[in-house]
C-alpha cells in the first residue's frame, strides 16, 4: 500500500512542477482537436471523402501544425530539429496508424459515428504524447564539453 501512495505521490508532483508545460502543450492539443475535427468534417462532409480517407489527409495537416508550436511553443525548443522530426514522425506514424486502425475498426465494422471515434481516438493518443514528446522527441541534450588539462 505504501508502495502505491509513494507512486501517487510521485506521479502528482511530476504533474505539479510540469504544469505550465504542460498547460501550453493541452493549449496546442485543444486547437489542434478544433482544427481536425473541423477539416475531418469538412472533408468528409463537404467534400464526400470517407472517414478513413479524410482522417489520412487531415493528419498530415495537424502534423505540422503540432510539430511546429509543441517545438517553439510548449517546450521551447532552440536544437536544430533534424532529429526531433525523424522522431517526431516515427511517433506521428505509430499515431497516424492508430487513428486509421481505430477509424476502419469502429466505423467502418461496428458503425460508430466517426467524430466520436476520432475525438475518443485522440483522447488516447493524449495520454501517451506528452510523456514520449518532453523525454524523447524534444529531449534536452547536454552540451557541456569537459575540458581536458594538458
Amino acid at each position: 500500500m505504501i508502495l502505491y501512495i509513494n507512486m501517487i505521490k510521485k506521479g502528482l508532483i511530476f504533474c505539479w512542477s510540469h504544469r505550465h508545460q504542460f498547460a501550453k502543450y493541452f493549449i496546442v492539443g485543444i486547437s489542434g482537436l478544433l482544427i481536425d475535427i473541423t477539416t475531418l468534417i469538412f472533408f468528409k462532409e463537404v467534400i464526400g471523402l470517407t472517414p478513413v480517407i479524410a482522417v489520412v489527409v487531415n493528419q498530415i495537416l495537424l502534423l505540422c501544425y503540432n510539430f511546429t508550436l509543441n517545438k517553439y511553443w510548449s517546450f521551447r525548443d532552440k536544437a536544430l530539429p533534424h532529429k526531433q522530426i525523424v522522431r517526431y514522425f516515427t511517433l506521428a506514424i505509430f499515431n497516424y496508424s492508430f487513428a486509421v486502425i481505430m477509424m476502419a475498426i469502429f466505423n467502418g465494422k461496428l458503425e460508430f459515428d466517426y467524430r466520436l471515434v476520432r475525438i475518443g481516438t485522440i483522447a488516447i493518443m493524449v495520454s501517451w504524447n506528452f510523456i514520449i514528446l518532453k523525454y524523447w522527441v524534444y529531449k534536452k541534450v547536454s552540451n557541456n564539453i569537459q575540458l581536458i588539462n594538458l
